[in-house]
């Protein structure tokens, strides 16, 4: 019986996919490798919905966050982190690890950031050189209005940099790089794109390039210029995760073959079902349901039940395995993933994993007690 894996990344695989992986290596200074590079960034391009460069680095995605920060601002530069999580707050830390003197906009764990108080932010102080936000916080099952984020920034600041990380949304749920004017939008293999981690995918616009020229943070391994530089010539600065560009190549064409109109439609079924099906056990989501996230659901651990006991008694008696909560909601929620290569039947399985667990953990369901 293979293990149900309902984490928010790495997700499950497809079998072509992994095959894909099994391949013998090949030389990535060769044409073999300039052709699979080149048709993985047309995807991708197509995939993202721009015009703008598309640029793949061999990392997990906090190197995609490390190179946005590295590639676009100086020491000193001031920027505005729009939180609402843990990865929104990681993202603060980068930059600041970095030099950037960095200002939070933080909003309650399982909310939604407001576009207003974001517009009233950049009006109150007309330093900032970037807006970093995150788009589909995992660590609470928020979605933020990302194009209503946008369309506040540019009322203010035509000008200012907009830094996205996408890595959860992008490639899951609707995300018009172009329609909405993001500068640097950023994602990982390992989530909705169906392959195992090893490979960050980076949108970069041309205001971003301008923001490349003058940025001063020094970097080598996440240089947005050598590997512009490089993807001319069909090869990546530094050696590839060969085997995850075979995987990506696979896995694009089965992505391009559905279309986004299908995945992001996908998604959105799946997020409502677990939902729906969460609630049905009694159980509270973490979320407002009207920013509910369509690739995870948190769900609050109910009061007097060990949120640990829970995912171990899931994870080696029902071969289910949750994501609990991080930072301050360690303990506090748990967490089904439901993006990339998940069917309806594996997230019922797992809901019905959780309908015989949750009660040897000591939670009584209102919805039974009622009865």
């Amino acid at each position: 019986m293979s293990v149900n894996l309902r984490i928010p990344g790495p997700t499950p695989c497809p079998d072509d996919v992994l095959e894909a992986m099994s391949r013998q290596m090949i030389n990535h200074r060769g044409p073999e490798f300039a052709e699979i590079v080149t048709r993985i960034t047309a995807s991708l391009q197509h995939l993202f919905e721009t015009r703008n460069d598309v640029l793949t680095l061999t990392s997990a995605g906090t190197g995609a966050i490390e190179a946005a920060v590295v590639n676009t601002l100086s020491p000193g530069d001031r920027a505005l982190c729009v939180s609402i999580g843990v990865f929104g707050d990681r993202f603060a830390d980068i930059a600041r690890t970095y030099g950037a003197d960095v200002t939070m906009l933080s909003f309650d764990q399982g909310t939604a950031a407001d576009p207003a108080r974001v517009a009233e932010a950049l009006r109150a102080d007309a330093s900032f050189k970037a807006v970093m936000v995150t788009h589909n916080e995992t660590s609470t099952g928020v979605t933020n209005d990302l194009g209503a984020i946008a369309k506040a920034i540019r009322g203010v600041r035509p000008d200012i940099l907009i830094l996205v990380d996408a890595i959860s949304s992008l490639g899951s749920v609707p995300l018009p790089i172009d329609a909405w004017d993001l500068d640097v939008v950023f994602t990982g293999s390992q989530k909705g794109w169906m392959v195992p981690p090893g490979m960050a995918m980076v949108s970069v616009s041309k205001r971003a390039w301008d923001a490349v020229e003058q940025a001063r943070i020094p970097r080598y391994y996440f240089d947005y210029k050598k590997a512009k530089s490089y993807l001319e010539k069909g090869q990546t600065p530094w050696t590839p995760a060969v085997s995850v560009y075979f995987a990506m190549d696979v896995a694009l064409k089965k992505l391009e073959a559905e279309g986004l109109a299908n995945i992001h439609a996908r998604h959105a079924r799946l997020g409502q079902f677990t939902r729906d099906g969460v609630k049905a056990l009694g159980l509270r989501l973490l979320a407002d349901e009207r920013v509910a996230s369509n690739t995870v659901t948190a769900v609050v651990v109910p009061e007097g039940v060990d949120g640990a006991a829970l995912n171990k008694m899931m994870r080696t008696e029902y071969n289910t395995v949750l994501a609990g909560g991080q930072g301050a909601l360690t303990g506090k929620i748990f967490r089904i993933g439901h993006l990339g290569l998940v069917s309806e039947q594996d997230l019922r399985d797992c809901l019905d994993a959780l309908k015989q667990a949750l009660p040897r953990v000591g939670f009584a369901s209102p919805a039974v007690a009622a009865r």
